[in-house]
């Protein structure tokens, strides 16, 4: 790659119909902005998908012509200004692609789709989707789509026009007619077609999705004239030299994500920057057989969040949860609902699915294993053990045992199954349908069942419950958190690690509010428990959940916008619907609904107000400093570190789409401009400049990233630990090309409120290596052993640089 890669800026790209304003971040957009981001210190910016999506989206994951580059970003011609303009600041581009679905929502908008409905088997894209034609499947052999709003609908069918061509229309769908199949009445035409519109609610859909969206369908990257016309975009981008790299969305959607990743590979080159969404367990390791580069970094999210949470107040929170929710949401409480509700989702939400499993199944049993088991009981044992599945996927090579220990397992624990079970098995070991479908489902069940569902259920402690996160465990230990570094290092140097994307559930600086609450949990129970009494939820659980969500986000200062109002309101109604126990998307309980507004609008302006405002001054404070350190330690951290659009800032954002909200780029620039004659001997307090802290953070540590590049990518990774009183309050790492050749040390604070109260530093030091020291973000200067309350007297974090003997 021409163009080093050391750190990467997130940009969300959009088109003017995607705001009620009108407002576009295209790819002009995106080149003003490029004079500020190589300042800043970014090598690459890294985008949102570019390829032609809905008009209307805010994300670009829903690509309807995966054939071009999307004009309301800018066209082909567009994206080459921008990437020349990138180029010549010395950056590059990394771009995100999505290789599993299709956007289906409008389907005269996707060409592909279309013809499908219009020729059925007979159209040159039908292979291009992975549908079931079978006679079996509920639709007649015909492909089944979920429209209707009522059985019976058919008579609501009208003809109408559409750019010269004959369809039909059921309220605002439009459907195509096959040619030579019009009859006289709509109902007869329809009779006619290859499709079949079904009632929403019984669940018959014909083609596979992405997890249970019903307007995103699935694509077979499995064939290779699908691969290459869904990648002719990307080949001409590579062959043009305009891209650095590739993101690639949710790979385990695919029926062969190991196979798919080697062709991907080719197609970019060995140095390119290839990376993936891969959502991994706790304790799962990422395949080292795969062609990436890494993952997009919610592992790394985990630890960095994990290491500033006070472990001691683990019970604390347990019990208070219990109080409030009726249940302690524990490691065991969260695996037992996480299991049922994977349960759920699989017999309800992905019934369809289950049934063509189940089918498959049959098909690929060639041995008599379970030939007398019924339909019923496959099924039912089917949805047992995609319930029971420990990850996504586990057709990984590195996860080999996984699947015939969960089946041994069950076969012990539930002997009635174990015919069931045997027909399951072989139908896996026939490596056909029925094994590409089984590792599907798993990893739609496990997303629906436990991100979507009970992470919006659980309360103990919200800011861990993001994707890829182990709420079960409160916290990560500093031994655990640098073990976790230094194999990401040796094994994954080029992996990215993030703190915010655009889908995590809150963004970093909201978590690390909710992360500074396990500082003062007697204070923070009390908060609970007086705005319950004062003020009490519609529903405990809900309110407990909503509660730490909402001192997130309140402002440090108490005053309470009409934004602000809004965006809560939209969140809670979000959470409480994914959350499914009062409410849902589909049968939404208005009352509950309507009292949780109430609730929501009391909070801002009621009985409890000042008591929260008071309350949120204490944790802001120490919460900036969370920020700041674990910022700091995903900058110097090992990995690629990608900033999210805006995030050198604090901010407080929440789930979609709150967190893809505009960003004042403008205010940005202007005070990364009064850096370079700042002085934080003469600032005053740290919350008063939180902005500022963060962006100097960033900046600072990128523009030592470009100037040590040695000492990072494929460099040594080494913990530092300080000594004395208070030294579990510091958390630290150095950098170097070698473990005798240390240039960078980062230093942050953890649990500063709890050091507050204890008195500060006392006797806490920290040894540094033989040399002369400079702490980039003060200029200040070290050696030897240095007093914990003079490295950190202005800032919560230090960055320290070995000075060359010219420099001293």
């Amino acid at each position: 790659m021409a163009r080093p890669l050391t750190a990467t800026y997130r940009l969300q790209m959009r088109g003017p119909q995607a705001d009620s304003s009108g407002r576009a971040f295209g790819f002009a957009e995106a080149k003003a902005q490029l004079p500020y981001l190589k300042k800043l210190g970014i090598s690459h910016l890294y985008l949102s998908p570019i390829l032609t999506s809905m008009p209307d989206s805010n994300h670009g994951y829903d690509v309807i012509d995966p054939t071009s580059i999307n004009e309301e970003l800018g066209g082909m011609e567009g994206f080459r200004e921008l990437a020349h303009a990138t180029h010549e600041q010395g950056m590059g581009i990394i771009i995100d692609i999505v290789p599993n679905h299709l956007g289906v929502a409008v389907p005269h908008l996707n060409p592909w789709w279309w013809d499908v409905l219009k020729n059925g088997q007979n159209s040159a894209y039908e292979f291009y989707f992975d549908i079931d034609w079978n006679d079996d499947n509920g639709s007649g052999g015909k492909l089944g789509m979920p429209i209707l709003g009522e059985e019976g609908d058919e008579d609501k069918l009208e003809f109408d026009d559409l750019n010269g061509e004959k369809v039909l229309r059921y309220y605002e769908n439009i459907f195509p007619i096959a040619p030579g199949s019009e009859e006289v009445t709509p109902q007869a035409t329809y009779e006619n077609q290859h499709y079949r519109l079904k009632f929403w609610r019984d669940g018959v859909i014909n083609y596979r999705r992405f997890f249970s969206v019903n307007t995103l369908a699935g694509v077979r990257q499995e064939d290779p004239l699908v691969f290459e016309h869904t990648h002719r975009v990307l080949r001409e981008l590579i062959a043009e030299d305009l891209i650095d790299g590739v993101r690639v969305d949710h790979p385990d959607g695919l029926s062969n994500p190991f196979g798919y990743l080697h062709r991907l590979r080719e197609v970019i080159g060995p140095d390119r920057w290839l990376i993936i969404e891969k959502i991994l367990g706790v304790d799962e390791p990422l395949d080292p057989r795969l062609s990436v580069d890494g993952t997009t970094g919610y592992d790394a999210l985990r630890e960095l969040d994990g290491v500033f949470i006070s472990r001691e107040s683990e019970d604390r929170f347990s019990m208070l949860a219990l109080t409030h929710s009726g249940s302690t949401w524990d490691d065991k409480a969260l695996r037992s609902t996480e299991e049922t509700l994977k349960r759920e989702v699989a017999q309800n939400e992905l019934a369809a699915e289950i049934r063509r499993l189940a089918r498959a199944m049959r098909r690929d049993n060639f041995s008599t294993a379970g030939h007398n088991v019924t339909e019923e009981k496959l099924s039912e044992t089917i949805i047992e053990l995609v319930a029971a599945m420990p990850v996504y996927r586990a057709d990984y090579l590195s996860l080999s045992r996984t699947t015939a220990t969960v089946i041994a397992d069950m076969s012990k624990r539930f002997p009635s199954r174990r015919d069931a079970l045997d027909l399951i098995s072989a139908a896996l070991l026939g490596n056909g349908e029925a094994k590409i479908r089984f590792a599907q489902v798993c990893g739609a069940v496990m997303a629906k069942g436990v991100e979507d569902t009970t992470f919006y259920r659980a309360s103990r402690l919200v800011a861990l419950q993001e994707v890829g996160g182990a709420p079960g465990r409160f916290g990560v230990s500093a031994a655990e958190f640098h073990l976790l570094q230094e194999e990401r290092s040796l094994l994954w140097p080029r992996t990215m690690t993030t703190l915010s994307t655009h889908d995590t559930k809150r963004g970093e600086d909201t978590r690390a509010r909710i992360i500074e609450l396990t500082e003062i949990p007697n204070d923070f129970s009390e908060l609970v428990n007086r705005v319950s009494a004062v003020l009490p939820a519609p529903d405990g659980g809900t309110g407990h959940f909503l509660l730490q969500n909402l001192l997130g986000v309140w402002p440090a200062d108490g005053v309470i916008t009409d934004s602000l109002r809004s965006r809560f309101a939209d969140y809670a109604l979000k959470a409480v619907r994914e959350a499914s126990t009062k409410t849902t998307w589909v049968d939404p309980n208005e009352s509950f609904e309507a009292s949780l507004c109430d609730w929501v609008e009391a909070l801002f302006d009621g009985p409890s107000t000042s008591l929260i405002t008071d309350f949120v001054q204490r944790l802001h404070r120490g919460s900036v400093q969370i920020s700041l350190g674990r910022k700091l330690l995903q900058m110097v951290g090992a990995g690629i570190p990608d900033t999210y659009q805006g995030t050198e800032f604090l901010e407080d954002s929440l789930v979609d789409p709150d967190n893809r909200r505009f960003v004042d780029y403008t205010a940005r620039e202007q005070l990364l401009d009064t850096l370079d004659n700042w002085s934080w001997e003469d600032a005053g307090p740290l919350t008063e400049n939180a902005d500022l802290a963060k962006l100097a953070v960033v900046h600072k540590s990128l523009e030592v990233r470009a100037e040590f590049p040695d000492c990072f990518v494929d460099g040594n990774y080494q913990a530092v630990f300080g000594e004395g009183r208070a030294e579990s309050h510091i958390v630290g790492t150095a950098r170097g090309t070698d473990r005798h050749h240390l240039s960078i040390i980062a230093l942050a604070t953890r649990r500063p409120l709890i050091l507050e109260d204890r008195g500060g530093w006392h006797d806490t030091t920290v040894t540094l290596p033989k040399g002369t020291w400079e702490d980039r973000l003060t200029g200040k200067r070290y050696s030897g052993v240095v007093p914990a309350t003079d490295v950190f007297e202005h800032l919560p974090v230090a960055l320290l640089v070995l000075l060359v003997e010219s420099e001293i």
